[in-house]
């Protein structure tokens, strides 16, 4: 388990968490790396899986893996709860599996929608979402960052974060990583990034840190903005001009907390890469809080690319999604490893058990 409050988990191994799983893009791998990871036996055997999305294009992509015979073990449609998303003939006939278009972006967006209202309303407590491009989104008329944005917008939150788990397979070291700021170019991250922005992306992580970890008075690091956090401000300003003094602030306002930083950002990692890899003594952080996209990915994925988990923090229900995309290159292929996807549907039933057992 994800390092987890054991006994709030304990508390709900009766219950039976209820997730939707979005097909993602169909055109990508989404069905590909879904069904095989619903071919484990382990997966999902202590909560209640429906698939989201279009009942003909998901026996398409399968049929077609089991003709080409490039699989083995892929989970049979037809043995699956499957919520079937209807979709105009304009678009279904013009999804083709490794293509990117207008179609599958259409298709995907569909998907999430129709699993985001069936959870709003009580369905499921919780959403594992398969990857989806951006631009086909864009190409179909609809422009969002990301899952995730939609995601906050469809459930009225306004405070919301990405959170990336990953459980070392060495030596079951947890690393839990917020990104202050996420999709937006890399030369208007200091102009986003705020006091008030800081606060939020702390507050969202502290909260998870206790409600879906059980993590109480936990240990936070957080990065500095520029190489070496700005060295006095001889390598850039952020740091001297407002950063230094808004940690302080936060250390006052939360003295049951440890707040490390601002660590320079190439140090920062050191002692997560040492915990991930075999050092089960170093001294590491609960969390950490990165202020741009690549500063904490770059490391996240490094460490864990074949198993983070995308969470998004700050929503009333829990939403894990694999961290990698459609991969349209290798769609149908059969060669997309499910690690991650396993990974998100284990740690979301998880989260799911110690979130009620919070309450």
């Amino acid at each position: 388990m994800y390092q987890l409050n054991q006994e709030k988990a304990m508390t709900n191994l009766n219950y039976r968490p209820r997730l939707a799983i979005t097909l993602g893009d169909p055109a990508g791998i989404g069905t590909e790396v879904i069904l095989k990871a619903l071919a484990d036996g382990t997966v999902g055997q202590d909560c209640d899986l429906t698939l989201v999305g279009n009942r003909s294009l998901l026996l398409k992509n399968y049929t077609s893996f089991k003709e080409n015979g490039n699989i083995d073990f892929l989970a049979n449609p037809a043995e699956l709860s499957i919520l079937d998303v209807n979709l105009q003939n304009n678009i279904q006939d013009k999804v083709t599996i490794g293509v990117e278009n207008a179609a599958s972006g259409a298709a995907s967006f569909a998907f999430m929608e129709a699993a985001i209202a069936a959870t709003l309303a009580g369905d499921f407590d919780g959403i594992v979402t398969g990857p989806i491009a951006k631009s086909a989104w864009k190409a179909a008329g609809h422009v969002y960052p990301g899952q995730t944005e939609l995601l906050a917008q469809k459930a009225g939150v306004e405070k919301f974060g990405m959170l990336f788990v990953a459980r070392s397979p060495r030596t079951n070291w947890t690393l839990r990583t917020l990104l202050a700021t996420t999709h937006i170019p890399l030369c208007q991250v200091p102009e986003a990034l705020t006091p008030e922005l800081m606060t939020l992306k702390l507050d969202l992580l502290v909260e998870c840190l206790e409600k879906d970890f059980g993590i109480e008075n936990g240990n936070v690091a957080i990065a500095g903005l520029n190489p070496h956090s700005g060295e006095k401000g001889q390598l850039g300003c952020e740091e001297a001009d407002w950063l230094i003094d808004w940690l302080e602030e936060e250390k006052k306002k939360r003295p049951n907390l440890t707040l490390q930083g601002l660590i320079p950002p190439d140090t920062m990692w050191v002692k997560p890469g040492q915990a991930w890899y075999g050092n089960k003594d170093v001294s590491v952080a609960d969390g950490y809080l990165a202020l741009y996209h690549d500063q904490g990915l770059i490391p996240v994925k490094l460490m864990a690319f074949d198993r983070a988990v995308n969470t998004t923090i700050g929503l009333p229900f829990i939403r894990t999604s694999p961290d990698h995309g459609t991969a349209f290159d290798i769609a149908g292929k059969g060669i997309a490893d499910a690690t991650s996807m396993k990974a998100a549907i284990e740690l979301a039933s998880e989260l799911v058990c110690v979130r009620l057992g919070s309450r």
